[in-house]
């Protein structure tokens, strides 16, 4: 199966009450392993790139072509969507240029105005090309590629106009936020995302920062028009806490040091299995 636009793998999210995960990554054995996760739970998966992650990987071309041969290389079937994460306007339309098949435009840091007008050149471009578009209202919580936000509640009526532009989903702030939620996190205010929800009618929404949400939450979420959950704080926390245990356990050194496609293995087998537990405590598995 080629990678696919995510507007139909969300459409049917929505429809199913179930939500897709995003799944960020980093090299080429987070790309090996997010897929083997998804394929074992046979979901739908969307892979997340930052834009520091596009650079550290040698740009967006390569990740492109990276997806592309680890896909096929492993004859995935799933639907599988490769996704601007938070992307900034001019890193949109790169990545709408060398391939990706979906894109984030986060406009959340212009003035509302300039939200709108640079969310409907994004849109417009990527759908004459039959790419999915996400557009963001108010700013995630906590610090995602160098970008921070305290995590303000998006205005119900400003994700209204943005949803009526034509993107596919729309990311809202409602008290979430990127990277590990504090012991004094005061939860998904899901009074605010009802009203969003309303307001949009029928868009499907985007919950960014789904690493340490309770899944209770998470479902609740679901229920008011979350079809898509962003994750990547929990791949890394897993992977290194593996990767950890294994070099501590002095394995693999025979004197010359570590094998480093050893040394990667454990923490990549945590990574396919969190993708497992998630994909399936989000609704998605079995959904191919």
């Amino acid at each position: 199966m080629a990678l696919v636009s995510a507007t139909e793998m969300i459409k049917k999210a929505y429809e199913g009450h179930y939500a897709v995960p995003q799944f960020n990554i980093n090299n080429l054995e987070w790309i090996k392993a997010v897929l083997e996760g998804c394929e074992k739970a046979q979901s739908p998966v969307m892979l997340g790139v930052s834009e520091g992650a596009g650079k550290y990987m040698c740009g967006f071309k390569n990740v492109v072509d990276m997806v592309k041969n680890v896909h096929d290389t492993m004859g995935i079937t799933v639907p599988v969507a490769i996704h601007l994460d938070h992307g900034t306007f001019e890193g949109a339309q790169k990545c709408i240029e060398v391939g990706f098949t979906s894109v984030m435009f986060d406009g959340s840091h212009y003035d509302f105005e300039e939200n709108v007008e640079k969310s409907k050149q994004i849109i417009e471009l990527a759908h004459s090309k039959g790419i999915s578009v996400e557009c963001e209202v108010g700013g995630i919580g906590g610090t995602e590629d160098g970008v921070t936000s305290n995590g303000e509640l998006a205005d119900p009526e400003e994700c209204a106009k943005i949803a009526a532009l034509g993107c596919d989903f729309l990311a809202a702030g409602i008290g979430n936020i990127h990277g590990v939620y504090p012991a004094n996190w005061a939860g998904l205010n899901f009074d605010r995302l009802d009203e969003i929800n309303k307001a949009v009618d029928g868009k499907p929404l985007v919950l960014h920062g789904g690493s340490g949400i309770p899944f209770d939450q998470v479902h609740k979420a679901i229920t008011l028009g979350v079809s898509k959950v962003n994750v990547n704080t929990e791949l890394q926390l897993v992977f290194a806490k593996a990767t950890r245990e294994y070099i501590e356990a002095g394995k693999d050194q025979e004197g010359k040091g570590f094998d480093p496609r050893k040394l990667l293995k454990p923490g990549c087998d945590a990574v396919v299995n969190q993708v497992i537990e998630m994909c399936k405590a989000f609704g998605s598995a079995d959904k191919a």
